[in-house]
């Protein structure tokens, strides 16, 4: 027992995660993978489960994605079932006990911020109507700032060795968002109010943290693509209630945005959704910095008219 006792230190020292390990992180989606990189710097080894020209609620389980999966020290998804029709069954046949839901290497981050679009009734009628709420919730910086924090302690959980580096990344980031949040409220203080069509429900957070009015959208039902008809009950909403912009994400069909575009004679936007979107949006400063660029010459081209 006396032997026992004088090895158990070096056992658990032997366990423990090691000081400049690599921790292998999967990210559901781009702008969580980014947020780790921002965290993780050189000690964290991170792949995005999908891209920004990808539908995040309808991606296929494939065998190279749960190879990643059985690897992974850590995983960073949105929940709130953004990703229930794939998640689920990669979680399952990766065989990774350490990224289960309940486990440390298991995180989400839509139940750390205000949720838009909570639903009252629940129908598969209605369309992909998710019950805890709308799940895209990064396109509002100020929820990022939240998640930064919780998975910058997570990070530091899972790689105890590294928590002071984890922590000191963290601040920095802080510190750099928050300067870079101020700025761009700046630049976007003119589009408060402007009356917006939306294709998809996809940026209500954006909405709300610049202060649009979306007034329609193009899809009858989240998820559900528009008919003729429907777009033309659209086109005559709008003639009594006028928008400025139509907005769609990158990974969209352009057809529908682009019809509404020339029959109501407004601005097509195309915002990139996610890191990865469009040209110069590598990492989360360039996402915000080319939506917002991207919102505000489309309101400057309609205010010329």
């Amino acid at each position: 027992m006396n032997t026992l006792w004088k090895l158990l230190p070096a056992l658990l020292l032997a366990f423990a995660p090691v000081a400049g390990a690599t921790v292998n992180v999967l990210a559901c989606e781009p702008e969580w993978g980014a947020l780790a990189r921002e965290l993780g710097g050189d000690k964290v080894s991170v792949y995005d489960a999908t891209t920004a020209m990808q539908d995040p609620h309808r991606i296929q389980a494939r065998p190279s994605l749960i190879a990643r999966a059985r690897s992974a020290d850590l995983l960073v998804c949105t929940g709130a079932e953004l990703e229930i029709g794939w998640l689920p069954i990669l979680l399952r046949q990766s065989g990774n006990a350490a990224i289960q839901p309940g486990k440390p290497g298991y995180f989400e981050a839509a139940p750390l911020v205000r949720r838009l679009e909570i639903p009252t009734r629940l129908d598969r009628a209605d369309g992909d109507i998710h019950p805890g709420g709308n799940p895209h919730i990064q396109l509002d910086p100020r929820n990022i700032a939240k998640v930064g924090v919780a998975l910058a302690q997570r990070l530091s959980e899972i790689d105890r060795g590294n928590a002071a580096f984890y922590q000191a990344r963290q601040k920095d980031f802080a510190q750099r968002w928050q300067s870079a949040m101020q700025r761009w409220e700046t630049q976007a203080a003119p589009l408060k109010g402007i009356a917006i069509v939306s294709q998809h429900k996809a940026f209500p957070y954006l909405y709300d943290w610049l202060g649009l009015r979306e007034v329609a959208t193009l899809e009858p039902k989240p998820g559900v693509e528009p008919s003729s008809s429907h777009l033309a009950e659209v086109l005559a909403q709008l003639q009594q209630q006028p928008a400025r912009m139509v907005i769609r994400a990158a990974y969209q069909d352009e057809r529908p945005a682009n019809w509404m575009s020339e029959k109501a004679k407004i601005p097509a936007v195309v915002l990139p959704f996610t890191v990865g979107g469009a040209d110069h949006t590598d990492d989360l400063f360039g996402l915000f910095e080319v939506t917002i660029s991207r919102l505000i010459a489309a309101a400057s081209r309609d205010d010329a008219k």
